[in-house]
């Protein structure tokens, strides 16, 4: 796999990644009603893009043919707004590399941390990446109740000799 930065024509491709993966699995915590409710569908290509053009950094693992297979957002204040491997390569080490790269970017940013609002599934990989539980949050969407976790990663004391 191979990380670059997010082209417009990856889109429609990034959409269905993220379907599948809130579908697939997210399915394995999470009831039918809520996936339900977090994506009914995938995203248009236009809302997508739309979506991501605001100033956000969004890079993407890609194969040897440059395929799509995983994507992460890095808000410019240190929020990951979305991190979404396909199920097929999910916990094939993807989704390690490219959180890897994007905290490359964030020290070399200096973004003094990293945070997000994350599901069952990215809660048990981002605790194993140094991230830690600020509280768990119970909200109704939809009219259907769903969880997630507020989490974050301090790399202030990462500094350019010190990266972890």
């Amino acid at each position: 796999m191979r990380m670059r930065d997010y082209r417009s024509a990856d889109a429609a491709v990034l959409a269905e990644i993220l379907h599948a993966a809130v579908h697939e699995i997210g399915g394995r915590d999470y009831t039918a009603a809520q996936l339900a409710d977090w994506s009914p569908a995938p995203l248009s290509a236009e809302s997508f893009h739309s979506r991501v053009s605001d100033g956000r950094s969004v890079f993407v693992a890609v194969s040897a043919a440059d395929v799509p297979h995983a994507f992460i957002e890095l808000e410019r204040d240190g929020h990951i707004d979305c991190f979404y491997c396909h199920p097929e390569v999910a916990g094939t080490g993807v989704g390690r590399l490219l959180f890897a790269h994007l905290k490359t970017a964030a020290i070399a940013a200096r973004i003094p941390r990293l945070y997000v609002e994350a599901s069952e599934a990215a809660r048990r990989f981002l605790l194993r990446e140094g991230f830690h539980v600020i509280a768990r949050r119970d909200f109704e969407r939809g009219g259907v109740e769903i969880h997630n976790y507020d989490m974050e990663l301090r790399l202030s004391h990462l500094g350019d000799g010190n990266r972890a």
